[in-house]
């Protein structure tokens, strides 16, 4: 099952018209620290309507990609003229990506929807190239205010407890513990962590000014050392047992950093599509837009 934001207000009525200024900007303190300023290849996996694409500027390609068509228009209506993005309809459990193509990735927000975890690392895993950087975010189940509330018995499920919690359907908040056993398990070494928005409170928000709120996070958010008790994890991770250069392998250029997502083989363009010969499957691609929704 996937979560779907298709035809979704999500820019207008969870950031432009909500009061997330904050969070914005703590956000974009924590993938400055943890992801190099320029490379070859970044992928956003969810990356909705581009929210963060300025942060990847001082790479040569630069690939959004989203479950939502209707958001990546969006996306495509600030950074559609930019020759050096593109923008992908894909879901995480089937990456229409070649193996190794991306020496840098990112996922923020979009984890606490992804029922089966394991598998989406694993196909992250697999398009990353040996020596790249996969910057993940995840919401924290083992934050204060939960662990507060469950102490106080507001709260019914164990914040504690190591395994995920799905507080609405298709939101999971998750154990720090967990997460990183699974980014281990799926091939990646984690080397930084940072503990991200602690100040996320109403009351906070409406006495303290935003810059001094930022500030006060980015200091923060080196405090993981001390535990991950703030309610968004930043995780810093690398392939493990790879020496290899982060460019090699590197090379593939337009059509052909794609795969089927069905197959895993090959895709040949056919005019406005690309075609895979083993399985029979035809993908639309027009301009910088490609569509692999299933």
């Amino acid at each position: 099952m996937i979560c779907d934001y298709e035809g979704s207000d999500y820019k207008t009525r969870f950031w432009q018209n909500a009061d997330r200024a904050y969070e914005d900007a703590a956000e974009r303190v924590a993938l400055r620290r943890l992801l190099p300023p320029r490379g070859r290849r970044i992928v956003e996996f969810g990356a909705g309507f581009g929210r963060l694409a300025d942060l990847y500027t001082g790479y040569e390609q630069i690939v959004l990609m989203d479950y939502s068509r209707t958001m990546l228009e969006q996306a495509m209506q600030r950074w559609g003229d930019d020759p050096r993005f593109i923008f992908v309809a894909a879901d995480v459990y089937h990456l229409p990506f070649a193996d190794g193509v991306f020496d840098a990735a990112t996922m923020i927000r979009v984890i606490h929807h992804i029922a089966k975890v394991p598998e989406a690392l694993a196909q992250i895993r697999r398009v990353i190239a040996p020596a790249g950087v996969f910057a993940l975010e995840f919401a924290n189940k083992r934050h204060i205010k939960s662990v507060a509330r469950y102490l106080l018995r507001r709260q019914a499920w164990n914040p504690f407890d190591l395994h995920p919690v799905e507080f609405v359907k298709l939101n999971f908040d998750f154990h720090p513990a967990w997460m990183l056993d699974q980014l281990r398990q799926a091939g990646f070494v984690t080397r930084r962590k940072l503990s991200v928005s602690y100040l996320r409170a109403g009351f906070i928000k409406r006495r303290v000014p935003v810059e001094w709120m930022v500030y006060a996070d980015a200091l923060l958010q080196r405090t993981a050392w001390l535990g991950l008790w703030a309610p968004s994890v930043f995780t810093q991770n690398y392939p493990a047992g790879s020496r290899q250069s982060s460019r090699d392998g590197l090379s593939l250029a337009g059509d052909a950093i794609f795969r089927s997502p069905r197959s895993g083989q090959p895709l040949r363009r056919e005019g406005d599509f690309l075609v895979c010969d083993t399985d029979g499957t035809r993908w639309p691609a027009q301009g910088n837009f490609y569509d692999f929704k299933m």
